[in-house]
């Protein structure tokens, strides 16, 4: 079996950038995906939110070339992970590591 995740959404905010030392890079952004369908003869729009990450010449080209609203295509693998903070509490989050990426917006004018 194979974890491989393919999802197509709009950015809701501007990729945000770390520079590493060797001046590798990681973006991380959030797409939002949008579900429709009928409930009790009522159409329904859902909403998920999705948190990307992406590495190296990856991250260059987002970072360049990406901003809120863009809509984009992505496959990627699922990644969970957990930390505690300075205060001892525990967090979970579930990313999405982008292998590929296809931006489907236009140009901008």
């Amino acid at each position: 079996m194979r974890n491989r995740v393919q999802l197509i959404g709009r950015l809701g905010q501007n990729p945000e950038v770390k520079e590493f030392e060797k001046g590798r890079k990681l973006v991380r952004m959030g797409i939002a995906t949008n579900e429709e369908y009928m409930n009790n003869g009522e159409k329904v729009k859902q909403t998920t939110w999705h948190n990307l990450v992406a590495w190296g010449k990856l991250a260059e080209i987002c970072e360049k070339y990406l901003k809120k609203g863009n809509e984009i295509a992505v496959e990627g693998k699922l990644i969970y992970r957990s930390w505690e903070d300075k205060e001892g509490a525990k967090h979970n989050t579930t990313e999405i590591h982008i292998g590929e990426m296809l931006m489907l917006s236009g140009k901008e004018k």
